[in-house]
Order: structure tokens, then C-alpha cells, then sequence
């Protein structure tokens, strides 16, 4: 899905903040001799960050165009490789890791496969580290999909879809297990949870072409998506001044391979 349009996927798309990775760092006892292998790594946004700390990077990556863009992000770093697989399919010849890495890219993995996968290609006491984005609002600020709930309606009616991000505050409490992905149960102990409130600033051609890298418009007939999107870069210019937010909590959920 995301692989007919990798470019505009790096450029739109949240990273991670520095303060994430010192904290799986630091949680993980990662350094230099370190393995770690990225799951669905795409464009090699979170790649780029774990090359930084100097360990050394496998990660692997479904979508042929999504990994050739990131074997360029990445040319500069002499410790990653990025090998073009599904995760239920890759061929680890054995190879072992200290620290699985998955960003924003988990719940595409299939789960009666992939907890057990995973626990099998880490090291005794090695670390499960899932990354994420939640897309949420605070009180009071403008949002834009509260701006333009009669678009999304008028152009794609009954999307059950559809809907107001949740508010921030509500979203901290949910900091036990997994996320939103089916917790493994056995094979890892207790997660650690912390998050790490980012925003993007967007006009409305930029917020439209944000929309146009995420799955829920993708999936739509070019011919309701296009209309659509062009509705909404309208509106965040004519009522919005041409400023959208898109207010994040980056989130890191941590847990240690059990025996």
C-alpha cells in the first residue's frame, strides 16, 4: 500500500525524537557491539536514528521501493542492511539479536507467527521494542478533522472510519502491555511504557499529501480520495489560515525476552 508512494511517505510521515532512542538505550543496555534487527523498517526513518548509536543494524522490509529508498537514506552508515522480506518469511540463517526493533510497522505482522518469530531470533534476555505514533488532540485547539467532518461525509458517507483523535490525556492511561497490537502473552516479560508528545506543523497542501501516506485514505477510489483531500486543503487555507497541527504521542513499549 505504502510502497506505490515512498516518497511522499518519508517526507509526511512523524519520526521518532531523540529522547526515545536514549531512552531504549538506556532501558536496553544498547551500545556499539550491539545487534538489532528492524522489522518493516519502510523508508528508514526509525533506521536512521538506530544507525546513529552506532550498533549494528538488520532490517528487513516487504515493499521493494520502500527499502531501495531507504538503502539511500541509509548509504551513509557502514553498519545497517536492509533486506527486502516479510518478517513471517525472512531467512535469519541463524542470526541472533539483542534488540527487535518494529516501527509503526507491527501490526502488519501476522501475531501467530511473528511473537513467537521474534522471540526466536533475539538472544537470551534480549529486548522486544514496538515504536509508534497516536495521533491525538488536546482541549481547546483547533483540529482538523473536527473542521471538516462534513467533507469527510460528503465525499465518503458512513466511513466508520472517520473520527475525532482521542485527547491526549486519555491516551497516557493506556500504558500497560502492547498497544493496540494482541499481547504475545508468554514469550515477554512486563513492558516499560513512556511517551513523548511531538507536533507537525502543515498548510493545507501539506496536510493533504500527510493524508494521502496514511492506509485509511489510500484505501479509498482515487476518484473519492482526490475530491476529498482537495476539499480539505481548502478548508485548512480558508478557515484555518493555512496552519493544521497534527499533534502526536510518540510511544516506546519495551519488554525483555523470557526463557
Amino acid at each position: 500500500m505504502f510502497n506505490e508512494v515512498p516518497e511522499l511517505y518519508d517526507r509526511v510521515r512523524p519520526g521518532y525524537p531523540n529522547e526515545l532512542f536514549a531512552d531504549l538505550v538506556t532501558i536496553t543496555g544498547m551500545d556499539e557491539r550491539s545487534s538489532v534487527l528492524e522489522v518493516g523498517c519502510g523508508t528508514g526513518q526509525a533506521t536512521r536514528s538506530l544507525a546513529a548509536l552506532g550498533c549494528s543494524v538488520t532490517a528487513i522490509e516487504p515493499g521493494e521501493e520502500m527499502a531501495a529508498l531507504a538503502r539511500r537514506r541509509i548509504a551513509a552508515f557502514g553498519n545497517v542492511e536492509v533486506e527486502t522480506s516479510m518478517f513471517e518469511e525472512w531467512d535469519d540463517r541463524g542470526r541472533r539479536f539483542d534488540v527487535l526493533v518494529a516501527a509503526s510497522s507491527w501490526h502488519w505482522v501476522d501475531p501467530s507467527i511473528g511473537w513467537q518469530r521474534a522471540h526466536d531470533v533475539l538472544h537470551p534476555a534480549g529486548w522486544m521494542a514496538l515504536l509508534g505514533n497516536v495521533v491525538v488532540r488536546r482541549p481547546g485547539e483547533p483540529e482538523v478533522y473536527a473542521e471538516t467532518a462534513d467533507l469527510h461525509e460528503r465525499f465518503c458517507p458512513g466511513n466508520p472510519g472517520w473520527g475525532r483523535p482521542p485527547l491526549e490525556d486519555d491516551v497516557r492511561t493506556t500504558d500497560e502491555g502492547w498497544g493496540l497490537v494482541d499481547d504475545p502473552g508468554g514469550p515477554f516479560g512486563p513492558t516499560i511504557v513512556r511517551w513523548y508528545p511531538t507536533v507537525q506543523w502543515f498548510d493545507g497542501d501539506g496536510f493533504a499529501d500527510h493524508l494521502r501516506s496514511l492506509s485509511l485514505y489510500r484505501r479509498l477510489d482515487r476518484g473519492v480520495r482526490e475530491p476529498l483531500l482537495d476539499a480539505i486543503a481548502e478548508r485548512i487555507r480558508t478557515r484555518m489560515g493555512d496552519r493544521a497541527s497534527r499533534r502526536y504521542l510518540s510511544v516506546l513499549r519495551v519488554g525483555q525476552r523470557v526463557e
